[in-house]
This record gives structure tokens, C-alpha cells and sequence, in this order.
């Protein structure tokens, strides 16, 4: 996790790399900073680094892009501006926006389309459920690249993109699969954590009614509100968020830093 403020001062600082993915920052052999690389499902590798001197903080990240192939990432919620003039200093670059959305749960605001029902989470057949996920995922690449796409931590085995099937609503139309909606509900506030509707199929109100029914289910679990992120230049799902009452609360800037 990055530290959001720092202290003044100059520690004496070693830099060592403890592990394949973390480095450690030692003042006397005392922990003052600790940085991380965290590999994404898409391939992609994002950086984190805790301190609270602005200097250890600028060490450890010179150690990492040094240590590490490019491109390197990182998230960095936008008004944390010394934050993100710390990882410039490194050479990072904003990349995107995200804006992070709260939206109310309540009763179904929108039905399936003529002929698509939704088959509830953790009642999903799990083969046509993976087929699903590799057709979008396959027409995402060759659309705007997955990795326009927000990027969700979970931990995985290699090549399998569908952790947990329980966590994904679909909807079906003439016996197959054509949209998903995942809610994890990691914390008090689930997250949306993806709706996709087969190239084919979009633009007939699936996705709309995928996010109903999820926003629905949560309301009658009791829990009033979810998050959702949305990159700012998608502008089918900030309507989508905001035709559900959504309200944008944050934005978070992902930077990257390339190649020499």
C-alpha cells in the first residue's frame, strides 16, 4: 500500500531485495520502507510501495524500475497529489483515469430484453460460463485491448480468469450464454466487478438488466450500496452506472512507466 504523506528527513537507507516481488528499505537493519510487485491476470505488473520519507520512497522506487522489465504500473487515487508527483519523480506517466462510482441497490429497474432470462449467481453452469468469459475476453483483445479493461486483483491459476463461478450472474438466450455480471463481496461494500455482454448482443439492454438484477439480489441481502469503477473514457458504462443512480466519488489515476 502507498503511504500518502511523507516526513522530512534523510535516513541512511539500504536498499535490498528480499524477495522476487519485494524489496525492502533497512535504516540499521530497521524496516522503514517496503515496496511490491504485483503481477495482474492480464499479464500486466503493478507497483506499490509503503513509506514515509519522501527520499526512501524515491529508493525504492529507483531500485524497482531498475530491478524490474518494463512497462511498469501503478494506481494512485488522483487527489493524493504528492503521491503521484512521487512516482513521476520515478519517470511514471498518467496512463488512464478511473472513476470510482457508489450505486444504490434497490428492486429490479430493468427486465431482460424479449427471449434472455438471468440465471442467478452460483447456479451457472461453469463450462458455457468459462466459454462465455474466453469469447468476451477474446473480443475485448481485438477490440480496445484487455488491458483497457479495470483491473481486479484475485489470485488465480495461470490461464484461468474465472476464480470463483459463484460470484458470476449470466444471461441466457437460446440456450446459451451472452452476458456476466461479477459482485465480490470482499469487504462491507461489494464491488461490481465486471459486466460484459457478447459483441453481438450489446445495445439490446442485457447489460442493463444484468446490473439491475445484481443491484437487486444486494438489496435484498440487506446491503444498500455497491462500487464500481469505470474508465473514464467508457462512455456506454458511465451510462450504464449513472442511468442506475450511480454518483461518481473518486477517481484514481493508473500511470505507467515505459521503456528507455
Amino acid at each position: 500500500m502507498d503511504t500518502p504523506h511523507f516526513t522530512a528527513g534523510e535516513p541512511a537507507v539500504e536498499i535490498t531485495r528480499v524477495a522476487q516481488r519485494v524489496w525492502h528499505a533497512l535504516d540499521d537493519d530497521r524496516v522503514i520502507g517496503r515496496g511490491e510487485a504485483s503481477p495482474r491476470p492480464d499479464g500486466r505488473t503493478f507497483l506499490s510501495i509503503d513509506a514515509w520519507h519522501r527520499s526512501v520512497f524515491d529508493r525504492l522506487a529507483g531500485a524497482m524500475r531498475t530491478d524490474l522489465p518494463k512497462p511498469l504500473y501503478t494506481v494512485v487515487d488522483e487527489v493524493d497529489r504528492e503521491l503521484v508527483t512521487g512516482w513521476e519523480r520515478a519517470g511514471f506517466r498518467t496512463r488512464r483515469r478511473e472513476w470510482e462510482y457508489l450505486v444504490p441497490t434497490g428492486p429490479a429497474s430493468a427486465l431482460p430484453p424479449p427471449g434472455v432470462t438471468i440465471v442467478p449467481a452460483g447456479t451457472a453452469g461453469e463450462r458455457p460460463l468459462r466459454e462465455l468469459d474466453r469469447v468476451i475476453r477474446a473480443e475485448v483483445e481485438a477490440a480496445v485491448g484487455w488491458h483497457e479493461m479495470p483491473a481486479e486483483v484475485l489470485p488465480h491459476p495461470a490461464g484461468d480468469t474465472i476464480v470463483d463461478p459463484a460470484k458470476y450472474a449470466v444471461a441466457a438466450e437460446d440456450g446459451r450464454y451472452v452476458g456476466l455480471v461479477r459482485v465480490v463481496r470482499v469487504t462491507r461494500l461489494p464491488r461490481i466487478g465486471l459486466i460484459a455482454v457478447r459483441a453481438d448482443r450489446q445495445r439490446r439492454g442485457v447489460a442493463r438488466a444484468l446490473l439491475a438484477h445484481a443491484l437487486e439480489v444486494l438489496h435484498d441481502a440487506g446491503i444498500p450500496t455497491a462500487s464500481g469503477e469505470v474508465h473514464e473514457a467508457n462512455e456506454a458504462a458511465t451510462a450504464l452506472f449513472e442511468g442506475a443512480g450511480a454518483r461518481r466519488t473518486s477517481s484514481n489515476l493508473e500511470l505507467v512507466l515505459h521503456g528507455e
